[in-house]
């Protein structure tokens, strides 16, 4: 995450007058983002958001842009971006002589990596799909489900642990 420390700042006005200058508090901000407050406090202490605005009364505040980079992160951990990959996608949304090429390499290397995730959970899904067809579910206690995750041979239906 970014190198620069994230410093309480410190506080800047009352929490009325900050209401009436359109800042948020962090139940207003996580309704508004849907990102929840544990996960906003998270992201700040993380360096991923800056360190939130005070009220005298020590209570976080969050701008209106604060609230637009929550949705950003938010959108982007919704289409399954590692923490590290929205740092970087931040990064270049933030700076706007970016070239659109990066852009599309994180966003090309990451359809890749869910490419190959889906391949494997359709592994996953196959695996389970065959073992739960040749279980009885009936009374008897022999399960093909657990013999194959105990590692026990589940096609001869003896005991014996595979590679004996």
């Amino acid at each position: 995450m970014p190198s620069t420390p994230n410093r309480r700042r410190r506080p800047t006005m009352e929490l009325a007058d900050a209401r009436s200058s359109g800042y948020y508090n962090i139940g207003q901000a996580a309704e508004a983002t849907g990102v929840s407050a544990k996960m906003i406090r998270h992201y700040e202490s993380i360096g991923l958001i800056p360190a939130a605005n005070r009220t005298f009364a020590n209570y976080r505040i969050y701008s209106g842009n604060d609230v637009h980079t929550l949705r950003f992160i938010k959108r982007a951990r919704g289409l399954g971006f590692s923490m590290k990959q929205i740092e970087a996608l931040l990064g270049l949304w933030q700076e706007r002589r970016r070239s659109s090429e990066k852009v599309k390499k994180l966003a090309l290397q990451h359809v890749a990596d869910l490419d190959q995730r889906i391949i494997e959970i359709q592994a996953m899904r196959d695996t389970l799909a065959q073992l739960a067809k040749r279980c009885h579910g009936d009374d008897r206690p022999e399960c093909p489900i657990l013999q194959d995750l105990e590692g026990t041979d589940v096609h001869c239906g003896s005991s014996a642990k595979k590679g004996d």
